[in-house]
Order: C-alpha cells, then structure tokens, then sequence
C-alpha cells in the first residue's frame, strides 16, 4: 500500500474519532453546566485520582461494589463509603475518568471499591441493561478504511447521558424545598408595608385551613397565593446579644378569593394558628439548587441561633439557623460539623479548680440556605440533640 492511502486512512479515521469526541461533548454540555465544580474541589479531585484515599477514612463496613437506586442521595452515598460524608472532592474525584462531572450520578450505576495496598479508589461502572433509564449507550459506528489485510476498522462508542434521566440529589428535596421560601430573613422594617390581615372570619383570635380572613394592603390584584408571616423578630448572637437579622415566621398560604380593600382570603394550608397583624408575602416558586456537599475554604466558627419551629432540640432532617452568612463566606453545600460546649466542671484532685471539658462533636449540618449574616442548616448524622447555643465549625 502506498504512503498516500496509509496517509489517507489515517486522517479519515482520526476525523470520524474527532466527531465523535464531538458529540459526547454535546451530550454532557447541558448536564455539567447545572453542576458547577468549584476550583478546590477539581484541585483535590486530581490529586487523589491516583493515589485514592488511605483505608482508613474508609467507612467500617464500606461495600466493594454498589448500585445506584431511585432515592439515593450523594449524601447517603458519601455516607456508605467514607467516615466523613463532606469529603465530598476525594470520594469522587477518583471516578473523574469515568464521569466528566462527578456530580452527575445516576440510578442504576455501579461503584466499585477498589482496595490496592493501604489505598482505596472508587470505580464507576456504566448502567445494567438496555432498559436502564439513567444512561443510554449510542450504538457504536464501525467504518471499514481501505480493504483487504491493510484495512484500518474505526468503531469508536460514544456514552452519552440521557437528558430525561434525573442524577441523584445530594440531600433529599423533599426535605428542603420547604425551607426554600420560610422562614424569611428580613430588615428590621422591610414588612412594615406588607398586606396584612386586619379580620377575620366571625371576629375569631385565630384562623387556620379552610377558614376566611380579611387583608389591607394589596397592590397586586392578580396574584393569588400568598405565604403568611408572623411579624418578623429578632435574631441574636448568644454570647454578645448583637442583632444579626430579622425572621418572620412561616404560618401558611392564604388563597385571595375576592379582590378588594379589604380583600377576602381563604386560608389553604394552616402550619400554624393565624391572626390579625399577619403579614403576607406573595408566593414564588423556589430556587431548587442542586446543593453540593464540601467543606468550607477557611476556618469557621458560628453558634446555633434558633432551632425552627420553636422548639427547644433538634435532630436529623430539623433546620436551624447560625449566626454566619455570606459575609464569612458562607455558601450553599458547605457543610459544618456540630460541637456540644464542653461543661465547666470542679476538679476534685486540685482544690475544686473549675475546667473546662472539650467540645464534643456529635453531627453535622448541611448549608442550604444563606443570607448576610445568618444561614439555615440541614442537621444530618447527630447521635445527640441539637439545642441553641451550639458551636458550628469547619470540619
């Protein structure tokens, strides 16, 4: 065979491989664009690709091999794996050649553990079965270049995600999306000019689902659903009792029935007693981020502010507010680990000299919702409740 056709089907077939790096790109676009990885976590996810993570961060009773099901979530995952959930950047980081973006996993594929030496990496296996809805495989181009015994075969497979397929979240949705819209943090005075109940039905102190109230102070004639506050108040750092910002209350969602002044509201979902001088906030469809789980950048350190819902203790899948926000560089997905203040106890071998105990750990609690100042925490993983007053820290 001559130069020019070896040259020939060398070019074509590096072609036909470069269209289809072409549309593997396309497929994951869209996908990876909703996943965004920070810097530190692509920096840490390079390094552990070859060398893993020593056994023993490994969790006591880690799998060899596991498959993805419906209801999963990159927490609970993490969880089965590691001792510590957050290290979110060295559990995936060591699949990167098997996933663009490791934070795109889906039901129905496998994870492998691989155990070599005194270090573990883990493994992504495709989706079993044609019928898989979480991944589709192309079916795979096989073009014949030139003929006879100098015929170059190209069948390059190209693994594209199905965009109708849903990845797993990273903390159950159903548990957040509520919180997404309440409790609201405002200015000391931001509600001031909010509508507000002024009656209600047969002059009753309160009213809940199903019952009537009556509302001053609507602008907006068009809109329907509105949430109903409890006049907001303050929230406070435990030690210096500064002000860090304002919560009002979530009540429910009253329903406008008959325009006016007063307008005619019937409430559709009471999750607690309303009455005249609530306040109400138009109802918006929430951001339902996708949350990443990763340990803060910096050192931090916060106290528990409020427990939700009034409530003295806290534990798995409760929210609770802190007192650090954006301004200490808060963001959603970071999660913190939750100390119980040591006691201050008399020591009997030395003259009764008071000393303090050391802070104990005993869970964490997952960012989802951050503002100046304050943020809201998803408590995961506690083996203790959680009571105002805690200590909040980088992990």
């Amino acid at each position: 065979m001559s130069l020019n056709v070896r040259t020939y089907q060398c070019s074509r077939a590096v072609f036909v491989l470069g269209a289809c790096l072409l549309i593997a790109t396309a497929f994951s676009a869209q996908a990876q664009s909703r996943y965004p990885i920070t810097p530190e976590q692509r920096s840490t996810a390079e390094k552990v690709a070859s060398a893993g993570v020593p056994l023993s961060e490994l969790a006591p009773n880690a799998p060899d091999s596991y498959t993805i099901v419906k209801g999963d979530t990159l927490w609970g995952i993490s969880s089965l794996f590691l001792k510590s959930p957050w290290r979110w950047p060295e559990l995936w980081g060591m699949n990167k050649n098997e996933i663009k973006n490791p934070h795109l996993i889906y039901p129905g594929q496998v994870l492998y553990l691989e155990r070599i030496g005194d270090r573990a990496r883990l493994r992504m296996g495709a989706a079993p079965g044609p019928s898989s809805e979480a991944v589709k495989l192309t079916p795979c181009m096989s073009q014949a270049v030139g003929s006879g015994d100098d015929a170059i075969k190209v069948k390059p497979c190209v693994r594209g995600e199905s965009l109708a397929a849903k990845p797993i979240p990273p903390i159950p949705n159903n548990v957040i999306e509520p919180f997404l819209s309440q409790p609201l943090i405002v200015e000391a005075h931001a509600l001031d000019t909010a509508p507000r109940v002024m009656a209600t039905q047969e002059g009753r102190v309160y009213v809940g689902t199903g019952d009537t109230a009556y509302v001053r102070g609507i602008q907006d004639q068009d809109a329907t659903d509105y949430y109903v506050y409890r006049p907001a108040k303050p929230l406070k750092h435990p030690d210096t009792q500064k002000i860090l910002a304002y919560e009002a209350a979530y009540l429910g969602i009253a329903r406008q029935v008959q325009p006016g002044d007063p307008a005619t509201f019937k409430i559709v979902n009471g999750k607690e007693e309303i009455g005249v001088g609530d306040q109400l906030v138009k109802v918006e469809r929430p951001n339902l981020t996708d949350f990443i789980p990763h340990a803060p950048d910096e050192d931090l350190t916060a106290r528990v502010l409020s427990i939700y819902g009034g409530v003295a203790q806290a534990g798995t899948y409760e929210v609770v507010a802190i007192s650090a926000g954006r301004e200490q560089g808060l963001e959603i997905g970071h999660v913190l680990a939750l100390y119980r203040t040591g006691e201050k106890v008399k020591d009997h071998t030395d003259r009764d000299r008071l000393v303090k105990l050391p802070n104990e750990q005993y869970g964490y609690l997952f960012i989802f919702r951050t503002f100046e100042k304050v943020a809201y925490g998803l408590v995961m993983n506690v083996h203790l409740p959680v009571v105002v007053g805690d200590t909040v820290q980088k992990p």
